[in-house]
């Protein structure tokens, strides 16, 4: 039995825990409570600098905590951002939460000066990018991407696109046999799946199953940029997004590996480059694997997985996106799809193949097509991180580090631009018109504008000939598009055609 004395002092040391526990938890609420104040003071801070350094350029009416998040989130078929665009002709700011600002221009004088510099690609995205694509040219800057971009330029040579027209001509046939079976049964269908596998397959084939870890990547990124829970790496990979944007990412890259590694067996037989070249065309894939910097070296596996990734993303994506809306412009428009029909006929006459030199003599179909990417460019924008502050041609500046969005969606519906932007009206690009040089940017400009330019818009080209050689296309009335914006524009709800084929085709698809 405790003594009077022992139960006083175990009492005692209670108290005292509980008074030592009571002071910890006092110390931990202040430590707290202070983090939380320099957290507000860095929030007002940040804000206050951002507000002064946009404070020349007028903005739609924001909150100050979540910005313009939930409108963007509500703009269906980007209707505010024409809306933006007419009552702010040049640039706006847009914020996408309190301390997240973005200049968004849509002025092709404005778009001029920003492409006319060096600055470096908004890092913060870039981060993101680089989980999926890895530092490949898309990514790199400075010194790195210059010494990329022209070990890469022969593989854009003219002399390797024309090799690819065949490999078109032939991916284009398989997909369009099997709208033929499909249209048999309902001619209800949509096209942007059907295209993206087309598109992938022209550049690498067997590769059908990689398009949708592609597709869930690019909707994901833009779903990252835009919350601002998702901004750290720790936090983004604990949450189910973040989690299906790994496995995405495995998938991808395990495909890529394999591409990679199939393909230095083969070189492996077939012995060096002079020797495949005399074999076979050779391939973006060949080039880079027999690509040396300007040291001598050659890439490493890392850069290597790098550029694939990122040519079979941009290659096949923004390709897929641009010749979907091609088509779905052409069924909106029937009497300018049956002129270039028409014109298509007239040049292939009795149905002969398809040849390179038939992709610069159809006028008519290549001003079609450049109405259509002008009102749906494949890459709606991209942002530039302000190394140095700049000063636009109307008198208005910005400091450096402030984040710049050419919008090139914006710019090619600014009616201070193109009048009456939302028509399609192809003589726009009629032989001897003009425009400003900065006006129409599908593939963006300057130093750092598309290196696979020319080869998107012959596979854009193949792919109209041999369609509306085969095909009516009309819209589908009861599944209009929705364009939004992800890496490239898509359709929430996919593009919908009717299709009808042709009872006298122009030509013999067989000899094509």
């Amino acid at each position: 039995m405790q003594s009077p004395c022992t139960m006083s002092e175990s009492v005692l040391s209670l108290f005292r825990l509980l008074g030592s526990i009571s002071g910890i938890l006092q110390v931990t609420s202040l430590f707290i409570l202070v983090l939380l104040l320099l957290k507000v003071a860095q929030f007002y801070l940040q804000r206050q600098r951002l507000l002064k350094a946009v404070q020349h350029f007028p903005s739609p009416p924001s909150h100050w905590l979540y910005g313009h998040s939930r409108e963007i989130k509500k703009d269906q078929g980007l209707q505010l951002t024409l809306k933006w665009v007419e009552k702010f002709p040049s640039a706006y700011s847009r914020w996408l939460w309190g301390t997240k600002c973005q200049l968004s221009i849509h002025d092709p004088e404005y778009i001029k000066v920003v492409l006319g510099r060096t600055d470096p690609k908004v890092q913060e995205s870039s981060r993101f990018m680089a989980q999926w694509l890895g530092y490949g040219l898309l990514l790199k800057n400075g010194q790195a991407w210059m010494e990329h971009r022209r070990m890469l330029n022969p593989a854009f040579h003219s002399n390797i696109l024309k090799n690819y027209v065949e490999t078109m001509a032939d991916s284009m046939q398989v997909m369009l046999d099997k709208w033929e079976e499909l249209i048999s049964h309902s001619p209800h269908l949509e096209i942007f799946g059907h295209i993206s596998l087309m598109s992938l397959d022209t550049i690498m084939k067997n590769s059908q199953y990689y398009t949708k870890a592609i597709e869930n990547l690019a909707t994901m990124l833009v779903t990252r940029i835009r919350n601002i829970f998702y901004q750290n790496n720790i936090i983004y990979r604990l949450t189910p997004e973040g989690r299906r944007n790994l496995r995405a990412c495995q998938l991808a890259h395990e495909h890529t590996d394999r591409v990679i590694r199939l393909r230095k067996a083969q070189l492996q037989k077939e012995g060096e480059l002079e020797k495949v070249r005399q074999k076979r065309h050779l391939d973006f894939l060949d080039i880079l694997l027999f690509a040396r910097m300007e040291n001598g070296s050659s890439l490493s596996d890392k850069d290597l997985r790098a550029e694939v990734d990122t040519f079979m993303f941009a290659g096949h994506d923004t390709t897929a996106s641009g010749i979907s809306w091609i088509l779905y412009a052409l069924a909106s428009h029937p009497e300018h799809q049956q002129r270039c029909r028409e014109e298509i006929q007239s040049l292939l006459g009795d149905g002969a193949s398809i040849t390179w030199d038939h992709l610069d003599q159809m006028p008519y179909t290549t001003m079609c097509i450049k109405e259509a990417l002008r009102l749906y460019p494949p890459v709606p924008g991209i942002g530039r991180e302000l190394s140095k502050p700049i000063t636009f041609p109307d008198g208005r500046s910005l400091p450096k580090g402030i984040i710049v969005l050419l919008n090139f969606y914006a710019l090619h519906h600014n009616p201070l631009v193109w009048p009456n932007p939302e028509v399609f009206d192809p003589f726009r690009f009629a032989p001897g018109s003009s425009y400003h040089s900065h006006a129409f940017l599908p593939f963006s400009a300057g130093r750092r504008n598309c290196i696979g330019k020319q080869f998107a818009m012959y596979e854009m080209k193949v792919a109209v000939v041999l369609t509306l050689l085969r095909f009516k296309l009309e819209v589908d009335p009861s599944k209009f598009p929705n364009p939004t914006v992800t890496v490239t524009l898509k359709s929430e709800n996919g593009i919908h055609l009717h299709l009808k084929k042709l009872q006298k085709p122009w030509c013999d698809k067989e000899r094509l």
